[in-house]
């Protein structure tokens, strides 16, 4: 499995896996993804966005950022210096339930290790996205209870 970065060439493949009935729930406003996209090297350059693949085939979405730039305030009591985020999705249903969620959750947290600042990423999943909740446990995550968020802190 490969992360690769995303190329204009991926947008109309995005827009595709966006309308998907398994990544539309999730993802309410595929406008908002798709400009944030398309203005990677502009307003959104603090996002690192990537395509997931397999043997060059492309199956999924995945990004990650510093916590602090994306102007959310969803943190709870975790602090903010040194926190990331991620999101991803696999659009290919040929490869739910297979393992390449966990797998891509796991490349994201290493590729954000390699940060010197970075402490710890924060995922906060829909409530009811339990393959995601699930996926983010695969990998390593914990549950934070009292902030309602997964997280996995980074060894320094």
């Amino acid at each position: 499995m490969n992360l690769r970065a995303f190329e204009d060439s991926d947008v109309e493949l995005m827009r595709k896996w966006l309308e998907e009935s398994h990544i539309s729930k999730w993802f309410e406003h595929p406008g908002s993804w798709i400009k944030e996209i398309e203005l990677r090297a502009a307003e959104y350059s603090f996002i690192h966005h990537f395509i997931m693949e397999q043997d060059s085939h492309p199956f999924g979405f995945c990004q990650y950022y510093k916590y602090a730039e994306g102007g959310e305030e969803w943190q709870g009591t975790v602090p903010i210096d040194g926190t990331y985020s991620i999101d991803y999705l696999i659009g290919d249903t040929d490869f739910l339930s297979r393992g390449y969620g966990a797998e891509t959750v796991k490349l994201l947290t290493e590729r954000i290790a390699v940060d010197t600042d970075a402490r710890r990423v924060i995922v906060q999943p829909e409530p009811y996205n339990l393959r995601s909740r699930n996926t983010l446990l695969s990998a390593g995550y914990v549950y934070d209870s009292r902030n309602d968020l997964y997280r996995y802190d980074i060894d320094r």
